[in-house]
């Protein structure tokens, strides 16, 4: 077993400039677009936002697929990778016996849960959508992290030689024939042939 070396704490930290979207700007830049919402209170509004996301990540960890995110920007999901080649050190349990200590995940025979957006859409193709990048609060990460390990197996496999666009292309033209079988069977007449 290799010693473990405790992190200096206080050594100087990297800490990257956070922008915060729900500014006074927003929101005033919202209440010109849409007039009709100009009496609602800026609290109003971050609490509507906040329990719209909340269901959101929430949907997200109960249903296996996912969600297709408004405005049809991206699907949003969960999926179960294999652990990293690298070592996985749990620094509390490192910290406390003073040998390094990975973390094999054994409640999860060794996966992970990612947390994964695409933008590859079969329909409705957006410009510059390389560009688009989701990153998940930390309250969604924990969630995640907290429900994860009771089922594990429902998430899909995300396999590093696979592209997940074709599979949520796959799912997406399925949806699509399933809708459309649906209105034919309500419209259907056997006798009007």
């Amino acid at each position: 077993m290799r010693e473990f070396k405790k992190p200096d704490l206080t050594a100087p930290r990297f800490r990257p400039v956070v922008y915060n979207v729900l500014s006074k700007e927003f929101f005033d830049n919202f209440k010109k677009k849409y007039p009709k919402y100009k009496d609602l209170e800026n609290k109003d509004l971050k609490n509507i936002i906040k329990v719209f996301n909340n269901q959101m990540y929430n949907t997200v960890i109960d249903v296996r697929d996912g969600i297709q995110l408004p405005e049809q920007i991206g699907w949003l999901f969960i999926g179960t990778c294999q652990s990293p080649k690298k070592e996985n050190i749990d620094f509390a349990k490192s910290n406390k016996y003073g040998v390094a200590v990975s973390n094999k995940n054994w409640e999860t025979d060794g996966k992970l849960a990612k947390i994964f957006f695409t933008s590859y859409a079969l329909k409705h193709k957006m410009k510059n959508r390389e560009f688009w990048k989701f990153v998940a609060c930390r309250e969604f990460k924990r969630n995640v992290a907290k429900t994860y390990p009771e089922n594990w197996n429902m998430y899909a496999i995300a396999e590093p030689s696979k592209k997940f666009k074709l599979d949520y292309q796959n799912i997406a033209y399925k949806n699509f024939i399933e809708v459309k079988t649906e209105k034919e069977l309500k419209t259907y007449n056997e006798f009007d042939l």
